[in-house]
């Protein structure tokens, strides 16, 4: 039975989310304060946390920085804030995902499905990638389409290594930008969504409906692992 630990202080929504869990069969474990959720985190070893970014004895941002020294499962911010900045910031400080109130439960049933089981099997940053018509081989800096070797710039195949290693994941376009470009080109998002439509291209791959790339507007990119 997979453990969850609700970090929110309004009664309502625990009391909301609890009835929802528990119908699904999850064990459910409350805090209504950033100190008792990261304690009970600690505590506990729950195997996801929801997390409310408008806590009364400190800001949600601050809870999952903390949170994340010591907590390596998934992370859901649940939260009012649906400013981009905000999305940007938590996913940047270590959130697996992020969902807005109101919020269908459904909706949250299926993003903690998804992250449970990508941590149930414990997956590591990929060297291969193999389906019926693609392999990416990292460490020899392959990529073979449909039978045919294609080319890849170096910065085109950083790119797609830096989504591989994080698969499953939103990488920000801050964090791709940083880590690949440097901190002075924090800001070209531009250029980064060049260079992702040059990878999808050459991947084959529609942005309508991926199969390797999906975009989060405004936000990141996350590499689809393969599910069986």
């Amino acid at each position: 039975m997979n453990k969850i630990l609700i970090i929110d202080d309004e009664p309502q929504i625990r009391r909301f989310l609890h009835i929802g869990l528990t119908a699904q069969g999850y064990e459910v474990i409350e805090a209504d304060s950033g100190q008792q959720g990261l304690a009970l985190a600690a505590l506990e070893a729950p195997h996801l946390v929801i997390l409310d970014l408008g806590l009364p004895d400190m800001d949600g941002q601050d809870v999952l920085l903390q949170l994340r020294d010591f907590y390596q499962q998934p992370v859901i911010v649940l939260s009012v804030r649906s400013r981009e900045s905000e999305k940007v910031h938590a996913l940047d400080n270590g959130a697996n995902d992020y969902v807005v109130k109101p919020f269908g439960i459904q909706e949250l049933l299926a993003r903690m499905r998804s992250l449970l089981k990508l941590y149930g099997k414990q997956v590591m940053p990929a060297a291969i990638y193999q389906d019926e018509r693609v392999y990416i081989n990292l460490q020899e800096r392959k990529l073979v389409v449909d039978n045919e070797p294609v080319k890849l710039s170096r910065k085109e195949f950083d790119v797609l290594k830096t989504l591989m290693n994080h698969a499953g994941h939103i990488v920000t376009q801050q964090q791709l930008l940083k880590e690949i470009w440097g901190k002075s080109h924090v800001e070209d998002t531009h250029y980064l969504r060049i260079f992702i439509g040059r990878l999808r291209t050459k991947l084959g791959d529609d942005p309508t409906a991926p199969r390797y790339i999906e975009t989060e507007p405004g936000v990141g990119y996350r590499f689809l692992p393969i599910t069986e």
